[in-house]
């Protein structure tokens, strides 16, 4: 297991949001299905001034290069740039535009950059796409916890959420949430086994 850097209490989040069938996107990369019309009467609203204070506790974002053009596309069709001005580091191989000082792209060893870069400089870490890096991220025993926000509907094929794992990953279920949307957000602790 990695050690925890400079800062032991810093804290690496995995969140997405997935169809119930597991997947991030579909084949084609499109999130299309994200906007359901789905109503759950004993679900929990999602308050603007609640979302507001919550997102004020991630300090950083990190994501693949496909998630990063995602979010330019979102951004070029209105629908403003979801990381706000919080830092934002793209890991990818390739040359990508950046469109903004809170940008920074990343190519190397993960888990070099989390330990000496991320964990020193940030409490709360946060790893939001795609299903690559999020196996990469657990793989490697990087990962604290995992926020799965499940969308109520299925699509059948596409991005799965953790991409090859090669081995078990133990969870501990910490918190669960249902909202108005129909969606039901999942918290996960990252059992950490002990090296002998």
């Amino acid at each position: 297991m990695p050690t925890r850097g400079a800062n032991a209490e810093s804290r690496v989040t995995i969140h997405m949001a997935a169809s119930l069938d597991g997947f991030i996107a579909r084949k084609d990369g499109s999130v299309d299905w994200l906007e359901t019309s789905d109503e759950f009467e004993g679900g929990r609203t999602m308050e603007p001034a609640f979302v507001e204070s919550f997102l004020m506790t991630i300090d950083c974002y990190v994501m693949g290069s496909r998630t990063y053009e995602t979010a330019l596309r979102f951004e070029a069709r209105g629908l403003g740039w979801t990381y706000g001005d919080k830092p934002t580091f793209v890991l990818t191989s390739r040359e990508l535009p950046r469109i903004r000082d809170t940008v920074e792209l990343h190519s190397g060893d993960l888990t070099q950059f989390v330990d000496a870069r991320l964990r020193p400089a940030f409490r709360s870490i946060w790893f939001v796409g795609g299903g690559a890096v999020a196996g990469e991220c657990l793989r490697l025993g990087l990962a604290d916890e995992v926020r799965y926000s499940i969308l109520p509907i299925l699509i059948g094929d596409g991005v799965p959420f953790f991409d090859k794992l090669d081995g078990d990953v133990a969870l501990h279920l910490a918190e669960v949430n249902a909202y108005k949307s129909g969606m039901v957000e999942l918290r996960y602790e990252v059992v950490r086994t002990r090296s002998p």
